[in-house]
């Protein structure tokens, strides 16, 4: 296991998918942001869908996607929705 899956909300098959786009730090995932990570990961894995996104903006601010403010949960949807 490697640092990102130590964050909350990643697990090591997300942890691969996000080396395999080129995100191996918490910095490099905090620089992209949760938005262009997960944009990231949909371009190789077509099942990404707004629990990712979710998580990893949880990943970034280092709490549980289930944690969230309800204004930045309903925010990543309206992003997801207008991805689809």
């Amino acid at each position: 296991m490697g640092e990102i899956a130590k964050l909350p909300n990643i697990g090591p098959v997300v942890e691969e998918q996000l080396k395999q786009v080129g995100i191996t730090t918490y910095e490099q995932l905090k620089a992209a942001g949760s938005r262009q990570a997960w944009l990231k990961i949909k371009a190789i894995d077509e099942s990404a869908c707004i629990h990712r996104l979710l998580a990893f903006e949880g990943a970034i601010r280092g709490v549980k996607k289930s944690q969230l403010p309800e204004e930045v949960k309903e925010e990543l949807r309206e992003f997801y929705r207008a991805c689809k």
